[in-house]
């Protein structure tokens, strides 16, 4: 499971805003700046909910001096325990596409949560697109989105499920529902109601490491 941050787990603004979940300081070319965080509701029950079934992994493509710091606060029970950034991205046609194949996982198994389709513009098969968020505290969009990739994680490709409920980068309403339920028939005629944990067996290295970088 790979996760975006910018606009998909947070907002951040080098102008200050009021009530900033956090507040950090970056040294950007020499200057010391204060960013200011939002962050969005339910990150941290979207990630205790997903880290049992999936390895997360934080793919940005910020700049590790901005991101790390920010993931420390963001993720305190370090979850994620493996980040990417930006020097981790492909560069191209002027823009940062995170490029899934250097995981060195089967593409069977990946999921990319992004708000933004060029980040995920080489598998877009792959790709959960999120709403993008900027502060509005009533979002509700990971649990939504939470409650998909648990049905997800007993699937022995996600790319087949994302080609049927995602149409124009955007989880088609009908679709959802339509999957959810077949996946809860099956549940109850099987007895299980408990996601199935994908496999974690080939590990990207906690220092950002793939089988390709």
């Amino acid at each position: 499971m790979v996760l975006d941050l910018d606009e998909t787990l947070v907002h951040s603004s080098f102008k200050p805003v009021e009530n900033p979940d956090i507040t950090l300081n970056v040294d950007i070319e020499g200057q010391l700046c204060t960013i200011y965080v939002l962050v969005r509701p339910f990150v941290s029950e979207f990630m205790k909910r997903m880290a049992p079934i999936y390895e997360l992994v934080i793919f940005t493509a910020s700049l590790g001096k901005y991101a790390v710091p920010l993931v420390e606060q963001l993720d305190p029970d370090n979850f994620c325990a493996y980040k990417l950034f930006r020097e981790h991205c492909t560069f191209y046609n002027n823009s940062f596409v995170k490029d899934l194949t250097r995981l060195g996982r089967p593409m069977t198994d990946i999921i990319i949560l992004d708000n933004s389709p060029v980040a995920y513009l080489f598998q877009p098969e792959n790709a959960m697109p999120a709403v993008s968020w900027y502060e509005d505290r009533s979002d509700e969009e990971l649990l939504r989105v939470a409650t998909l990739l648990e049905r997800m994680a007993q699937e022995d490709d996600v790319r087949k499920v994302i080609r049927t409920i995602i149409v124009n980068n955007k989880i088609e309403p009908r679709q959802e529902q339509l999957y959810l339920s077949s996946t809860a028939a099956q549940q109850a005629n099987s007895g299980s109601s408990r996601p199935h944990r994908r496999d974690k067996s080939h590990r990207v290295d906690k220092r950002g490491n793939t089988n390709a970088l």
